[in-house]
């Protein structure tokens, strides 16, 4: 017995014993027969196709056209690679072993392949591959067949000829949709960002406003409540100081020029500029300083006194 072999022992046809590599003697005929099994040597069927060399002799329809479970047909091809796992089982438990695992893997692929949809079938083909060898071995198992499945290949996997055409055109059509969906999405992770970055920046304007307005209306009432006690202790008082802190304020931002009305001849102050060179003049020792300031305080009662004529002339 070679060593990738099994000697299945027979003593008037009924089963004696099996053994492995080695000489080993036996009764001759009738007595004895002897039934050797190649376990060592991996087998393979072929569904949906017959293999010729490299490629395909042509397609098997009754084999490899099924449904899916949303009702489409795919024509699928697959390989079935097993070995001998018991020479006993494999001998007398099953009469035709080749037919038989093609009939229980052809029914294993049409279990699987039609509890799973038409795209899940292109798209997994590693995962439903693995589901049918599990469950041809499990069917195997059941019959006793002395069989080991190594590996369960899809080798392709298809529309039928007849819709082959338009099943390419729903595939570019899809293809275009997931393409114009990436497009989407890559606009969108980049306009988001800077949206919400505006959102964010308009965010803290409104607040910085908002915190300026009411510290603004908060001054501003305190201001009001420090004038009117100042008014309800002095209202003439506080009258025309805030009648003179007013015209000071509108004056200093207009050019004043104080004309006298009697006569033909018209006297003018420009004082405008009289205050720019008074601004613009170089500092002055101390002394000087203090005449100056003397004379801007002098100035300043006569505008108001001025101010005051013109007020009573109206």
């Amino acid at each position: 017995v070679a060593p990738a072999e099994r000697a299945v022992q027979l003593r008037f046809g009924k089963y004696q014993e099996t053994v492995g590599a080695g000489p080993h003697w036996h009764f001759p005929s009738p007595i004895d027969t002897v039934e050797i099994v190649n376990v060592g040597v991996v087998r393979s069927a072929e569904l949906g196709f017959r293999a010729q060399g490299s490629g395909y002799r042509g397609n098997v329809t009754n084999e490899s056209l099924m449904l899916t479970e949303d009702e489409n047909i795919v024509d699928a091809k697959f390989t079935v690679q097993y070995v001998v796992s018991s020479a006993r089982d494999y001998f007398f438990n099953i009469k035709d072993n080749n037919y038989n695992l093609k009939e229980v893997s052809q029914s294993a692929i049409r279990s699987v392949v039609g509890t799973h949809k038409m795209n899940v079938v292109f798209a997994e083909r590693a995962n439903i591959a693995a589901k049918i060898e599990s469950l041809i071995q499990k069917v195997l198992d059941s019959y006793g067949a002395g069989v080991k499945i190594v590996s369960v290949q899809m080798e392709d996997v298809q529309a039928p000829e007849e819709v082959q055409e338009a099943f390419e055109d729903v595939n570019r059509a899809k293809e275009d949709l997931q393409r114009y969906i990436n497009q989407a999405e890559s606009y969108r992770n980049e306009v988001l960002p800077q949206a919400r970055g505006e959102a964010a920046r308009i965010l803290s304007e409104a607040r910085a406003y908002k915190e300026q307005i009411e510290s603004k209306a908060l001054g501003e009432s305190s201001r009001f409540d420090q004038i009117y006690t100042e008014y309800k202790k002095s209202p003439e008082i506080t009258r025309e100081r805030l009648y003179l802190e007013t015209m000071e304020q509108v004056l200093s931002n207009t050019k004043k020029v104080i004309t006298d009305s009697s006569g033909n001849n018209i006297m003018m102050l420009p004082l405008d500029k009289m205050f720019s060179e008074i601004s613009n003049a170089p500092k002055a020792p101390t002394s000087k300083l203090r005449f100056k300031e003397v004379n801007s305080q002098a100035d300043i009662v006569k505008k108001r006194r001025v101010v005051d004529r013109q007020r009573s002339r109206r």
